[in-house]
C-alpha cells in the first residue's frame, strides 16, 4: 500500500534513472549495469529488469537508493543479445517509469573452413545516451592472450578473421568503443577449427590415346588430401577457355582417372583437374596434360613424320619414341630428343617389309625428373600412310664387277606373301629362278656370266592386300669393261 504523509498517500512515482551503461564480465561471464542514481529523498532502490518487445519483467530489486551498479550473479548463457530497463522504487512503492533500454552484445562466430576465415557478426550496441565511436575485435589462439585482431567502425557489425589452420581453438569477444572512454563486452565465443584438409599437390600423370581412339587421363593426388571430389576441365586447342567436362568422385587410392571418349582425332586437347572442397570452391588445381597427335606424310623417297609437343608435365619429356608397324605389329623404330616434332624414314628401307599396303606410326613419350617420383607416359593416336603396291623391273643389266648395276632384282614396295621369279635365255631355257624376294641374280648361269644379249623374265607375285601379278618383259646384258 503506498505510505500516507500528513494523511495523505503518497502516489506521485519517482524520477527515471538514466541508464547508462551494460556490459558482459568477460572474467566471470555475468551482466553488469551502472545507471544514474535518483536525487529524490524517498528513493528506496532499482528495479532491474529483462527487457523483451516492448515488455519488462523484473529480475532483480535493490534496496539501496545510493546504488547506481548490479551484476546478475549468473554467467551469461544466453544465444542472443539480451535487453534491460531500470526503474527508481520510492518509500511508498511507487514505480518510476522505465528507463532508456540497454542491451548486450552478442557476438557468433561461423568457421568457413573452405576459405580459411571465421565470420564474426553481432549486434549493435544501443548508442543512448552514450554514442559508440567504433568495435574492438579480440582473439584469443589455444587459450593465448587476447589481442586485438581488428576494428571496424560503429555501423558494421562484423569481420573477418582470416589464416585460420586445422585443430586450432579460436576465442573472440567485441568491444563497443563508447565516447565516455568504457567499452560493453560481448560474451565469449570459442571454436576448435576441424578443416578438410586439401591436397597439398595434384600431378597429371599424362593425356594418352587408347587403341579405341579415346583418351585415357590419369592424375596422382596427394595421400594427405581429405577431399573426395574432383572437377575436370579441358580446352580445346591451344587458345580459349577451359570448360568443366566432368565432376568425378575421389577414390580410397591416390589416383583419379577418366576416359574423354567426346574427341576428334586429330584434334590436341589440353587437360587440368581441381580439388573441390566441401563450400564446392576449387582448392588446388594440376599441372596441365595434352595428348600428341601424329601426321604422316609422303615426301618422293621420305615418310615425314610430325607431332605436337606433350604439355605439360611437372618433370620434363625425356624423349620421343617412335613405333612403326609394317603389317607384323608395332616395334620401335627411332629415339628422338625431347626438342624434335619432326623425323623422316627412308621410304626404300621400310618396303620390303611390308607385308600390308600401308604402314602406321605412334609417338610415345616419356617424362624424367617428376618431383613427386612419377614417371609419365603418353602414347600418341596411330598414323598410317598407305604404300602403293608397285613393281618396278630394271630392263638394262651389267653385272660386270663394276660395284655399278651389277646385281639384278624386281624392285617391290612390299613384302610378298609369294614370289616366283624366272629368268630364260631367248630359247626358254631357264638359266636363274628365285622364290625368296630378298634374292638378286648376280647375272650367272652354272658358275659363269652369262653373255651379253637380251634375256625374258618372268614374274608371279602375291600382294599382302591379296592381288596376284604376272609379269613378263625382257633384259638386256651389257658389259662395259
Amino acid at each position: 500500500m503506498p505510505a500516507s504523509l500528513n494523511g495523505q498517500t503518497d502516489e506521485d512515482p519517482p524520477d527515471t534513472p538514466v541508464f547508462t551503461y551494460v556490459t558482459i564480465n568477460p572474467t566471470n561471464g555475468r551482466t553488469e549495469m551502472i545507471w544514474i542514481s535518483s536525487h529524490e529523498t524517498d528513493v528506496a532502490g532499482y528495479v532491474i529488469y529483462r527487457f523483451n518487445n516492448g515488455e519488462g519483467y523484473a529480475i532483480d530489486t535493490i534496496y539501496n537508493p545510493t546504488a547506481t551498479s548490479f551484476d546478475t550473479l549468473w554467467p551469461y548463457k544466453d544465444i542472443r543479445p539480451e535487453s534491460y530497463v531500470i526503474a527508481s522504487i520510492d518509500s511508498s512503492g511507487n514505480i518510476s517509469p522505465l528507463s532508456n533500454e540497454l542491451n548486450t552484445i552478442y557476438e557468433d562466430p561461423v568457421p568457413d573452413t573452405c576459405n580459411k576465415k571465421i565470420n564474426i557478426h553481432w549486434n549493435k550496441y544501443l548508442s543512448k545516451p552514450v554514442k559508440v565511436t567504433g568495435y574492438d575485435v579480440f582473439a584469443s589462439v589455444n587459450g593465448g592472450i587476447y589481442y586485438l585482431a581488428g576494428h571496424v567502425t560503429d555501423d558494421i557489425t562484423n569481420f573477418e578473421f582470416k589464416n585460420i589452420a586445422d585443430d586450432t581453438e579460436y576465442c573472440f569477444t567485441i568491444k563497443a568503443a563508447l565516447e565516455n572512454g568504457l567499452g560493453s563486452v560481448s560474451n565469449k565465443s570459442c571454436d576448435v577449427v576441424e578443416m578438410q584438409n586439401p591436397p597439398d599437390w595434384i600431378n597429371a600423370d599424362y593425356a594418352t590415346v587408347t587403341e579405341e581412339g579415346e583418351i585415357s587421363l590419369s592424375f596422382s593426388i596427394d595421400p594427405g588430401s581429405e577431399i573426395d571430389l574432383f572437377a575436370l576441365e579441358r580446352r580445346d586447342g591451344y587458345s580459349g577457355q577451359f570448360n568443366q567436362i566432368a565432376q568425378i568422385p575421389g577414390t580410397e587410392g591416390e589416383k583419379v582417372t577418366y576416359t574423354d571418349k567426346t574427341i576428334r582425332q586429330d584434334a590436341v586437347y589440353f587437360y587440368k583437374l581441381s580439388a573441390v572442397n566441401n563450400c564446392n570452391i576449387k582448392s588446388v588445381t594440376s599441372n596441365i596434360a595434352s595428348n600428341i597427335v601424329v601426321n604422316t606424310q609422303n615426301a618422293g623417297n621420305e615418310i615425314v613424320l610430325r607431332w605436337n609437343k606433350y604439355q605439360a608435365w611437372l618433370g620434363s619429356v625425356a624423349s620421343y619414341r617412335i613405333f612403326m608397324d609394317t603389317g607384323n605389329g608395332f616395334n620401335e623404330k627411332a629415339v628422338t630428343t625431347p626438342s624434335d616434332t619432326t623425323y623422316s624414314i627412308y621410304l626404300p628401307s621400310v618396303m620390303y617389309t611390308l607385308t600390308q599396303g600401308k604402314v602406321c606410326f605412334y609417338i610415345s613419350a616419356s617424362e624424367s625428373g617428376n618431383p613427386y617420383g612419377i614417371t609419365g607416359e603418353s602414347v600418341s593416336d596411330t598414323a598410317c600412310i598407305s604404300i602403293e603396291e608397285t613393281v618396278t623391273v630394271p630392263n638394262i643389266f651389267s653385272p660386270d664387277g663394276d660395284g655399278i648395276n651389277d646385281l639384278f632384282r624386281p624392285v617391290l614396295t612390299f613384302a610378298p606373301s609369294s614370289y616366283h621369279l624366272l629368268i630364260t635365255d631367248r630359247q626358254r631355257k631357264t638359266i636363274f629362278e628365285i622364290r625368296d624376294y630378298n634374292e638378286f641374280w648376280d647375272g650367272s648361269a652354272s658358275g659363269s656370266l652369262v653373255s651379253e644379249g637380251v634375256y625374258l623374265w618372268f614374274l608371279r607375285i602375291s600382294t599382302p592386300s591379296g592381288r596376284n601379278i604376272t609379269r613378263t618383259g625382257t633384259l638386256t646384258i651389257i658389259k662395259t669393261r
